[in-house]
């Protein structure tokens, strides 16, 4: 199944306006901070056009917050690539930097970092930036949502590095896939992007826990629909299709097909639920203030299901075939050009 495979979306989404200016100090930013080490390691990852999804899933944050957001998305992106298939005991290393990155916002801001590589120093200077202004609260949600994607990061790796990748049933492949794609702490950042929070007990309703989760499933499922390619040819079995592949014993062209159908029946019930917000905040007996608040925090959930997929039509991160070093990073199994956990 290739990239450019599309899904029939009830709704749009604005794209910032502040793109190009935020762009040319991101990536000047990247190059500062060593998070690409290589000329082609740049150009690869100049080519995944993180600026794009930043500006799509953020639409109306600041010129200089959407800096801040996208400096953000690099570091986790590329953090994200960092395994290699071809050195297990690289897996230790990434589950240190990973817990490094995971008590970064229990720490006072501006603590420095006590295992420093690119992206550890990167993450204590975006968290700075990124929690400033925010409730507790919120930083306390951001913190632990973002703890639990980057435990499900290691366990990844670790199957990886045993030779299990690829083992787990559909079942727990889906519950997996909804930590492993990050999506609450995302979600929880566009309320930072427009300086709001959701009020705490709309939070904590089952109605938008619902609408978080159905929504880290659609986007990860249409992830795995567009990055199959990339993750065939480095050889990665967590993919919605490869395991629907092996569970079913069915073609290659049935598993995308039935992924496909899984993904739209996600998106379906969300937009099922999302008509219920009303409700819920009569039920919460919710004053105006409060009701505009959820309603944008649903609003940063569209943002994020719509703008994730339109930057996945057309982003070279899930290109259907690389050159160069790139492609030779891919056939040893490795995600990066770049090795970013060492100073």
């Amino acid at each position: 199944m290739s990239q450019d495979v599309r899904f029939d979306l009830p709704f749009d989404t604005p794209v910032s306006g502040h793109l190009e200016y935020a762009r040319a100090r991101h990536l000047r930013w990247v190059r500062e901070m060593g998070l690409v080490r290589s000329r082609a390691g740049f150009e690869e990852y100049r080519s995944w056009d993180l600026p794009q999804a930043a500006a799509r899933t953020y639409p109306y944050a600041s010129a200089e917050d959407l800096v801040v957001l996208m400096n953000w998305f690099s570091l986790a992106f590329l953090f994200d690539d960092q395994f290699d298939a071809g050195r297990p005991d690289r897996a230790d290393r990434i589950a240190e930097v990973a817990r490094e990155l995971i008590v970064t916002p229990l720490r006072p801001a501006g603590s420095t970092p006590r295992v420093a590589c690119p992206i550890t120093l990167a993450w204590a200077q975006v968290w700075a930036r990124l929690s400033d202004g925010m409730s507790l609260t919120w930083q306390t949600r951001f913190a632990a949502s973002w703890g639990r994607f980057l435990v499900a990061h290691c366990e990844e790796v670790d199957l990886a590095a045993r030779g299990l990748a690829g083992t787990l049933g559909l079942d727990e492949y889906a519950a997996f896939r909804r930590r492993t794609v990050g999506i609450h702490h995302s979600i929880d950042a566009g309320e930072r992007s427009r300086g709001f929070e959701v009020p705490a007990q709309a939070m904590a309703h089952p109605l938008m826990e619902r609408l978080r989760d159905l929504a880290a499933d659609t986007i990860g499922f249409m992830n795995d629909v567009h990055s199959f390619e990339r993750e065939r040819r480095r050889g990665d079995g967590h993919n919605l299709i490869a395991v629907l592949h092996r569970e079913r014993g069915c073609s290659w062209e049935e598993a995308a097909a039935e992924a496909y159908r899984m993904t739209t029946a996600r998106l379906a019930e969300y937009v099922e639920l999302e008509a219920r917000v009303p409700g819920m905040c009569d039920e919460l007996g919710l004053d105006a203030d409060g009701r505009d608040r959820v309603h944008r925090g649903v609003e940063a959930i569209r943002h994020w299901i719509n703008g994730n997929y339109e930057w996945a039509l057309t982003t070279g991160r899930y290109a259907a075939a690389k050159e160069g070093p790139v492609a030779t990073a891919e056939q040893a199994g490795r995600g990066s050009v770049d090795d970013l956990l060492t100073v």
